[in-house]
């Protein structure tokens, strides 16, 4: 296991322009949206990455990892049903759906087993589930703030507990007053607030501002509560014996959803991984410690070139 201080550089300094594309592909009767990010400054890719965001999020928040990876190109969905892309327009949005739309979007876009995957959050749970389903088909495999434990267990399971009976409610609840609770902008700054280790003001104003400009972009309450029961029962624990390409983790020390004592289980069940730990971050590596993060990235993928 390794520990990652490296400094980061302004928090908002997020500059994509020049790189930057958006697209629109049909994925199995879905419009799904897509950004390409080229290499920066007209360089020759060294690697294409495919990036899977997390649950309730969209492409934005892992931007501040892609502008520190300038020699790649970046491939990153809305997940359908968040963000621009449209809910599944047949099937549910499960860990079994969202595998299934993958593979698709990858076959769509004719991409071969030297692509790299990266899956953050419940994106880690999409990404695992398909390459235990998929061997050979990516090289190698990403996973920031793997979910490593079912979200029930451990000490984390009161805050799940509130969280299952929130999306209860909400889609008990008639259809705008269900809507409303799921939007509810207080909510969103409470959930914000609770992830957010930072102290930093123009960070912490940043995280917020992203969280209640996207957290709150999804196509319908029904599906947002699939995807959340898929979010809160998958793991990536449950296929760690079949995923035995090289695997990079890198987990935050003070993460309360990923906890670090199941990161280091995880690793332990996964043929070929190693774990980075990155200092003073809980689940919001991908906003407050993108740095360290892109560095174990660029460092994991010079020792594990293209098959």
């Amino acid at each position: 296991m390794k520990r990652s201080t490296t400094p980061d550089p302004s928090p908002l300094a997020v500059d994509l322009a020049g790189r930057i594309s958006a697209h629109v592909l049909e994925v199995a009767g879905t419009a799904v949206h897509y950004w390409n990010y080229a290499p920066a400054d007209g360089r020759t890719a060294t690697r294409t990455l495919v990036m899977v965001h997390g649950f309730r999020g969209d492409h934005h928040g892992l931007e501040r990892v892609v502008e520190l990876l300038p020699d790649y190109r970046i491939i990153m969905a809305d997940l359908p049903g968040f963000g621009a892309s449209p809910a599944f327009a047949r099937g549910r949005h499960d860990v079994s759906g969202y595998s299934a739309f993958l593979d698709a979007f990858l076959q769509a876009l004719h991409l071969g087993p030297d692509t790299v995957l990266l899956g953050h959050s419940f994106g880690s749970i999409v990404v695992s589930h398909f390459v235990a389903a998929h061997p050979g088909r990516v090289h190698p495999l990403i996973l920031i703030n793997p979910i490593a434990s079912p979200a029930l267990e451990g000490a984390k399971g009161v805050m799940t507990q509130l969280a299952v009976f929130y999306y209860w409610a909400a889609a008990k609840l008639p259809d705008p007053l269900g809507n409303a609770l799921l939007r509810n902008k207080l909510i969103v700054h409470l959930m914000s607030v609770t992830m957010a280790k930072t102290r930093e003001k123009e960070l912490l104003a940043f995280i917020h501002g992203q969280h209640h400009a996207y957290f709150s972009d999804f196509a319908n309450r029904d599906m947002l509560l699939e995807a959340f029961q898929a979010s809160a029962g998958g793991t990536v624990r449950e296929v760690s014996a079949r995923l035995t390409l090289p695997t990079l983790m890198i987990a935050g020390e003070l993460d309360e959803i990923a906890t670090l004592p199941t990161q280091r289980t995880l690793v332990k069940l996964l043929p070929d991984a190693e774990l980075v730990v990155i200092d003073n971050v809980g689940h919001l590596i991908h906003y407050e410690t993108p740095a360290p993060a892109a560095a174990a990235i660029i460092d994991f993928l010079e020792r594990h070139p293209a098959p």
